[in-house]
């Protein structure tokens, strides 16, 4: 069977989670992400756009995520970060 035929499994979670980190490494400071998506949406939502419930709740949502992301991998140094999903692809 062709690997596209196949359905992921939970096994497939990982891999893919340090693929996207070892992506995003190359996209800038992961680490100042969430202050780089605060300062989008606040002037955003000074916006005829930005004054909607629904669209806020998703802004809330993608700054938390943002946030957690780079709380948990903040002890952390890039070269760490790096060489461990260097390692696992």
């Amino acid at each position: 069977m062709l690997k596209e035929n196949q359905k992921p499994t939970h096994r497939d979670v990982m891999p893919s989670v340090i693929n996207f980190l070892s992506d995003e490494l190359f996209e800038g400071d992961y680490k100042e992400q969430p202050i780089y998506l605060q300062e989008i949406f606040e002037l955003l939502m000074h916006t005829e756009f930005g004054d909607d419930i629904n669209l806020r709740q998703k802004i809330l949502s993608c700054l938390r995520t943002s946030r957690n992301l780079a709380e948990t991998l903040s002890p952390f140094s890039e070269k760490q970060i790096y060489k461990a999903c260097a390692n696992n692809r």
